[in-house]
């Protein structure tokens, strides 16, 4: 079976085609300009969807050497994400779908991050407690099957992503934050300053806007703005932050662990390519004696190849869409409940 999947959420256009559980492509296009605005400008980010979609499914046909009237299920991501952004998409690979008359699939962007482990050599194994991390979304599941899915825990406030983006900002680095948070801290000592991590009544869930509010206040206390603080300092308060983040994250797995039987764990998502938090959970995973996946950084941030295997699998299930299948900017309290 040959399925094509079109990510669009947000400012990554991509196409994949998975033959089988064959990848033949995985093109991702990332608009690199919204760096200059210090975030993403949805406008500029639908117009850029618009430009590159048609000649990114060309060079995808190309590489994958699949014809167009090969192709037996269209996925694309329905949402979450930015509204324009996700028209682009979603309504190209419907008017796709209905000129071939071929099944339309609408995906979960978060279940394509969650499923993407399965791209790797070595996969999950059911039941697995999945961490997804990303810069929406902050989440604690536990996965039975590929339609069994049970939240165990969310995000009150801001998502770990957006609280590196934030921070980033407060420290005069630049967007996009994870990155630029992850490289100073590889020079700071996360020891330096106790920044503290929320604890809910909510067993499961997460809170980082206090934790983004505190560096904001040390900044304040400290030096006053951010132009003052010498550059090891700025090193010390990413390495600390970077650090807090991972502490909530692990914390809350741990629990997780010691209430649920798993066979694995997997890390997905956008964040899931910072190497601190691979290594921490991969040493947390060893000591637990469990299985751990973590997908490779192609398929951590946004891509089409989790949209196509997560669509392989609902049309495996019987779970297609007319083309009258709305997208939806964010989860409602029906996702994983």
């Amino acid at each position: 079976m040959n399925v094509l999947g079109i990510e669009s959420s947000c400012d990554e256009t991509s196409v994949a085609l998975l033959s089988g559980e064959v990848l033949k492509a995985n093109l991702i296009s990332s608009q690199d300009f919204h760096t200059k605005y210090g975030g993403v400008v949805p406008e500029l980010s639908s117009r850029a969807h618009l430009q590159i979609i048609i000649p990114l499914v060309k060079d995808a046909l190309s590489k994958s050497q699949i014809k167009l009237n090969e192709i037996d299920v269209i996925a694309a991501t329905a949402g979450p994400g930015l509204i324009g952004a996700l028209l682009v998409g979603l309504t190209f690979a419907k008017g796709l779908a209905y000129s071939l008359n071929k099944p339309f699939v609408p995906v979960n962007h978060i279940e394509g991050h969650l499923f993407s482990g399965f791209l790797m050599e070595e996969k999950p194994e059911f039941p697995f407690l999945a961490i997804v991390v990303s810069g929406g979304h902050t989440l604690l599941l536990l996965v039975k099957s590929f339609t069994d899915i049970k939240k165990l825990g969310s995000t009150v406030d801001d998502a770990a992503g957006e609280a590196f983006d934030k921070v980033a900002k407060m420290l005069g680095l630049g967007y996009p934050g994870g990155p630029k948070i992850q490289k100073a801290a590889a020079l700071g000592d996360k020891y330096k300053i106790d920044f503290p991590v929320a604890e809910l009544k909510d067993f499961y869930n997460f809170s980082f806007s206090g934790l983004k509010t505190s560096v904001l206040r040390f900044i304040q206390k400290e030096y006053g703005e951010a132009s003052k603080i010498p550059q090891t300092d700025l090193y010390d308060i990413a390495a600390s932050f970077q650090h807090a983040v991972i502490r909530a994250i692990l914390g809350k797995t741990h629990k997780a662990l010691k209430n649920y039987a798993v066979n694995s764990i997997s890390l997905v998502g956008g964040v899931a390519a910072n190497k601190e938090l691979r290594e921490s959970l991969a040493e947390l995973a060893g000591k637990q004696k469990k299985k751990i996946v973590i997908p490779s950084i192609e398929f951590c941030g946004d891509n089409a190849a989790m949209i196509a295997f997560r669509g392989s699998k609902l049309f495996e299930a019987g779970k297609t869409s007319g083309l009258q299948y709305s997208p939806f900017p964010g989860l409602s309290k029906q996702h994983f409940a």
